[in-house]
């Protein structure tokens, strides 16, 4: 059996310590591969380091809309030339719309619109990150209106509706550990519906670890659990479920290079 962890960042302090035996613990898992996020540019360096130290990752590079602040009228030409520095970046991301607690929600429009076209103009996919703000996103997806733009709902927290809106605009949609939370009904909902051909799966560790581990570090290895609860809600086996979640996600970021084994 054969996992993708398609969201960590394990470029992260809390991390740093033992990264080895967390290698070792996601071998073991079946995990074969990693897409690493990016939360600003300046993490570009240290994240290309992780993925020259371990072969199974590939990565992305943008701007979080929580760090909207951040951009600059550098900043778009920064990500584009970094994205074009190395063939391992599969990715534009993350970006998207975060308007909890904000008070930029213009600018957050600003800075994804110009992200979303970067990954156009490379033609690379999108990691989408949207907290209280689907309608806003949908729509602005819907402004860009070019059947060119591709991506992934990451940490999928919203409704069976939502969840629609972004499937009917060709988006995978990617289960993290909410998914295995007792009370995440909407989201559990969400993975009964999504076709078997635009799921993914995640940790977005450090955060969010699933049950059995809630509470803990989260780490690439409980991305099996994430895949065990997935398969029991969608009535498979947790193999088939691992199968098609490794294939999608070979065919989303380009994963082809990955010592990975095709069914």
């Amino acid at each position: 059996m054969q996992l993708i962890d398609t969201h960590v960042h394990i470029n992260f302090e809390v991390f740093q310590q033992e990264l080895d035996a967390i290698q070792d613990r996601w071998r073991e898992a079946g995990v074969v591969g990693l897409v690493h996020s990016c939360v600003e540019p300046s993490e570009f360096e240290s994240i290309r380091s992780l993925a020259d130290r371990f072969t199974e990752m590939r990565f992305a590079i943008g701007l979080h809309p929580l760090d909207a602040q951040r951009w600059t009228n550098r900043s778009e030409g920064e990500i584009l030339a970094l994205a074009k520095s190395d063939p391992r970046v599969v990715a534009i991301g993350e970006t998207g719309l975060d308007f909890y607690k904000a008070e930029n929600e213009e600018h957050q429009k600003e800075v994804c619109r110009a992200q979303l076209g970067i990954a156009l103009a490379l033609d690379k996919p999108v990691i989408i990150h949207c907290r209280e703000a689907a309608l806003a996103l949908k729509n602005l997806f819907r402004e860009i209106d070019n059947p060119n733009l591709r991506g992934v709902m990451h940490c999928w927290g919203g409704t069976p509706e939502e969840t629609q809106w972004f499937l009917d605009l060709g988006f995978y949609i990617s289960f993290s550990g909410i998914v295995t939370f007792k009370n995440a009904i909407a989201v559990q909902e969400s993975a009964r519906l999504v076709p078997n051909d635009r799921l993914l799966i995640e940790t977005d560790c450090p955060f969010l670890a699933p049950h059995p581990k809630r509470g803990k570090r989260n780490e690439p290895a409980y991305v099996y659990y994430v895949a065990e609860k997935l398969a029991e809600l969608r009535g498979t086996s947790l193999e088939a479920l691992a199968a098609q979640t490794t294939s999608n996600a070979c065919k989303l970021f380009g994963l082809d290079d990955l010592a990975i084994a095709r069914a």
